[in-house]
């Protein structure tokens, strides 16, 4: 498993790194100007993370009072997936029209070319993350202090 300095480095690196690819190439792609596309994309981010943390707990939540359970069968996650993006498009549709002055549909296709971007994006970056970064083999013991140290129990 990997540390918790290790997961800092992970997801600071992730969003610097997808930021500073999407902003020049939406902005090329959609001829827009790039200071507009850099805001939609760090509001994007920023909304993503947030959606991302309460979602979740919500999600987590709901599964306990439904099913006694956090388990996911393949049907729970698929289901999972696309109300998390669903959620996403809604909350940052109306966001990218109104910032760009576009109409909906133009929005739209903007949103979801975002989100295929981030779809290859993310196996991209996390393959080679785990090349250059390779996750250190560690002992039962060592896993579980550091896990006490989190507060994992």
């Amino acid at each position: 498993m990997r540390r918790p300095a290790d997961r800092v480095r992970h997801a600071v690196s992730f969003e610097v790194i997808g930021l500073s690819i999407i902003t020049p190439l939406a902005a090329w792609v959609f001829d827009k100007p790039m200071s507009d596309i850099g805001v939609i994309a760090i509001v994007g981010a920023t909304i993503a993370t947030v959606w991302n943390y309460l979602y979740n707990l919500g999600f987590d939540h709901l599964m306990v009072w439904l099913r006694g359970s956090v388990h996911k069968t393949v049907g729970i996650r698929v289901a999972h997936a696309i109300i998390f993006e669903a959620g996403l498009l809604m909350m940052l549709l109306p966001f990218i029209a109104w910032q760009l002055e576009i109409g909906f549909l133009e929005a739209l296709i903007m949103d979801i070319s975002f989100a295929l971007f981030y779809l290859v994006y993310t196996f991209v970056f996390n393959w080679l993350y785990d090349v250059i970064f390779p996750i250190e083999e560690r002992s039962t013991d060592e896993a579980s202090e550091d896990g006490e140290r989190e507060g994992v129990r």
